[in-house]
């Protein structure tokens, strides 16, 4: 089995910054894709950033220029830069990672999530 576990949420003023991570364990032969995607009250759960195995990233329109992904490959954890934080960032964040298991099959996993609010 599989866990992603999410940190470094938290309540942040709008212009400031906040990085959160996230870090795979259990039994893991590799990861492909990992990524960022959050969900607001009301709304549906939208991509917010991912990164490849080899470091190619896709940012949503919303946060480019403002937000960085980065991982970590040997200690199976990515990481998002938040800066220039807006209140419409205010969502749960969630971690998201298509890892190959020992029996080298591939799924798609989620965390719980971490509160991100950005106050005006």
């Amino acid at each position: 089995q599989v866990q992603l576990v999410e940190s470094g949420g938290g309540l942040v003023q709008a212009g400031e910054s906040l990085r959160l991570s996230c870090v795979a364990s259990g039994s893991i032969l590799g990861i492909e894709t990992m990524g960022w995607h959050r969900q607001a009250p009301g709304n549906q759960r939208a991509l917010v950033a991912q990164i490849s195995r080899s470091g190619s990233t896709n940012f949503a329109d919303s946060v480019k220029g403002r937000f960085t992904i980065s991982r970590d490959n040997a200690k199976n954890t990515v990481f998002l830069e938040m800066n220039s934080l807006k209140p419409e960032d205010t969502a749960v964040y969630y971690c998201n990672a298509d890892v190959w298991s020992v029996t080298v099959k591939l799924n798609n996993y989620w965390g719980q999530g971490t509160q991100v609010t950005v106050s005006s």
